[in-house]
């Protein structure tokens, strides 16, 4: 039986999406209530700015919203965006809270970067911005069941 000739592509596959800057947005379904949006990212990578190495890092953001939130695809395709940048881990941290903060004004926003270790060092940061004015609800204690 004679062999099929190998296809070849013409050009290189374009990806259905490409990293972006913009964070999409929408509104807020219950604004009225406090209530908390957690996201992790555990694929986080940019490139070193003194190296030129990959640094890896897990991302927990935790968000109390209030008019808008922010969707998921356009954080995720934000999130890529950073693959090829040089940045320092401070840098990075902190610009990606003004980003979401510029972006949905939210009441309450928690971020915590835990940087992959480098050199026998691993970073830990957290950065937070709290609305003035904005005060949590007092937390609920339950007792113990049984």
């Amino acid at each position: 039986m004679p062999r099929k000739p190998l296809r070849q592509r013409e050009k290189p596959a374009v990806p259905p999406s490409a990293p972006s800057r913009e964070l999409d947005v929408f509104p807020n379904p219950s604004p009225d209530r406090d209530y908390v949006i957690r996201f992790d990212v555990p694929e986080f990578t940019c490139i070193c700015p003194l190296t030129g190495q990959p640094d890896f890092a897990r991302f927990a953001i935790e968000i109390v919203p209030d008019r808008l939130c922010v969707e998921l695809k356009s954080l995720k395709m934000y999130f890529w965006s950073y693959r090829n940048e040089g940045a320092f881990h401070e840098k990075v941290t902190n610009a990606i809270a003004d980003d979401l903060v510029a972006a949905i004004s939210p009441r309450f926003l928690r971020i915590r970067a835990d940087w992959f270790v480098r050199g026998g060092i691993g970073t830990h940061i957290t950065v937070e911005h709290r609305r003035k004015g904005w005060k949590p609800a007092e937390a609920v204690v339950l007792p113990a069941a049984g």
